[in-house]
């Protein structure tokens, strides 16, 4: 308050005593609305917030706490008042409920349930050009584990029985893990199956063969029954695969509830909730994988791009581009120096990665199919050298990879002009990081 004059000096003494009454009338704590409809928001809270302060500060905001994670200060909150985010303050809160773009998946069919006598027994591992390519299989051990963050596993395969591991699997699509089997379990998406498949289906003669067989899956449900991955999914199935002790996790998706994460409030707190669960699995000795994403995007870091794609994008992710049989980048891999880190078989044209689906086997391309020979081989290294941090499997696998050079033509249309432009040098580029993964 400004200096007043002695003249004043009553005038002031009068304003002291009533100012409190005004002000508190003036500015009322506003009562909380109801909207009719709970929404549910991923919240940042300070770091080394007590849970009983963070559900302090929810319920202030209008908000109720309904799952936390003390080691890193992200919280999954559930409001009726439509101004919970701005209670919260700026950079703080997303909800990926509300976003637009969430809503405008359809629901898919149920899967149909498998019935292993009736999978064919046949042989189909001549059919699989991409274990080859990175000299696998492996020999995975059931001492270590893989998180397959995705759309479940169906535990009935006889490719993957004896594989996944019931009690480390759970559900995390509504942000707080649900262990039960029904939850986890596959249920419209074939993706899960098919990526857990490329890890680990059984070097048993029939069917396909994983990169590091031996190995235990655990179905860690991050992508819902339209097909949406929110980002509180994510950081749940992040925190469960580390408080698991898990060696590795695999991501094959991106968060897809508005497409590529553009800088500024609300998405800031998405990748601060993501770097602090990516930091903290490290601490614990999860080495995270995931795939650069099917969008052909640059994802080269940048003052003028105000997008990223996640997980694939954070730094302590290893990030896993995708190539043909020809092992050259495939035309819808996303690519990008300073991001990606590896290159796996993805497939391309006509020619995609046979694996194990609900009810036997099909063929799928993408860098989704690229990610799991990179966590294969991660597992197999977790299986020769244990008690590995997650650093040190990260530099086993760059050591072991194989350095594939920019191409000197990348015109896959013919058209006579570039496709996408590779940065870098023959060690380490934008289109290939280290190189092609290799089991042993």
């Amino acid at each position: 308050m400004p200096a007043l004059g002695r003249s004043l000096v009553a005038i002031t003494c009068a304003a002291l005593v009533v100012a409190p009454a005004r002000a508190a009338a003036a500015d009322p704590e506003p009562a909380c609305s109801d909207s009719g409809r709970s929404v549910r928001h991923l919240v940042v809270f300070d770091p080394g917030t007590a849970e009983v302060a963070a559900r302090e500060q929810a319920g202030a905001a209008c908000g109720q706490l309904t799952g936390y994670y003390p080691q890193i200060g992200v919280g999954v909150v559930t409001s009726t008042d439509a101004g919970f985010g701005a209670r919260m303050g700026p950079g703080r809160t997303y909800s990926a409920q509300n976003d637009r773009r969430t809503g405008t998946r359809s629901v898919r069919r149920a899967l149909p349930a498998t019935g292993p006598s009736e999978v064919s027994r046949a042989d189909r591992s001549g059919e699989q050009w991409n274990l080859a390519a990175v000299g696998g299989p492996g020999e995975g051990s059931p001492d270590v584990v893989v998180g397959v963050l995705d759309s479940g596993i169906d535990p009935d395969h006889p490719d993957l029985a004896d594989a996944v591991d019931r009690d480390e699997s759970a559900s995390c699509v509504g942000g707080v893990a649900d262990p039960s089997e029904r939850a986890w379990r596959a249920t419209t998406s074939a993706h899960g199956t098919h990526v857990a498949g490329i890890i680990a289906a059984a070097d048993d003669g029939r069917g396909t063969t994983g990169v590091a067989p031996g190995t235990r899956v655990a179905s860690v449900k991050v992508i819902d029954d339209r097909g949406v991955v929110t980002p509180e999914a994510v950081v749940c199935g992040l925190m469960w695969a580390a408080e698991h002790r898990m060696a590795v996790t695999n991501s094959s998706y991106a968060i897809n509830t508005w497409g590529p994460a553009c800088s500024g409030s609300p998405h800031e707190a998405v990748r601060e909730a993501l770097e602090r669960a990516v930091d903290y699995s490290a601490t614990r000795g999860t080495l995270n994988v995931a795939a650069a994403t099917n969008d052909a995007l640059d994802l080269t870091p940048s003052p003028r791009s105000g997008c990223d794609a996640l997980p694939a994008a954070l730094r302590d992710v290893v990030t896993v581009s995708a190539v043909g049989p020809d092992g050259v980048k495939a035309g819808y891999s996303s690519y990008g120096l300073g991001v990606v880190d590896l290159t796996a078989p993805g497939g391309a044209g006509d020619t995609c990665v046979l694996s194990t689906t609900p009810g036997g086997y099909d063929t799928l391309c993408g860098t989704s199919m690229a990610a799991p020979h990179v966590a294969g081989a991660a597992a197999v290294l977790a299986a020769e050298r244990p008690g590995s941090t997650a650093r040190q499997l990260r530099r086993a696998l760059e050591d072991r990879a194989l350095p594939v050079p920019c191409p000197a033509d990348y015109d896959l249309s013919g058209d006579g002009r570039q496709d996408a432009f590779c940065a870098g040098y023959t060690g380490y580029n934008g289109f290939y990081g280290h190189g092609l993964v290799r089991v042993g």
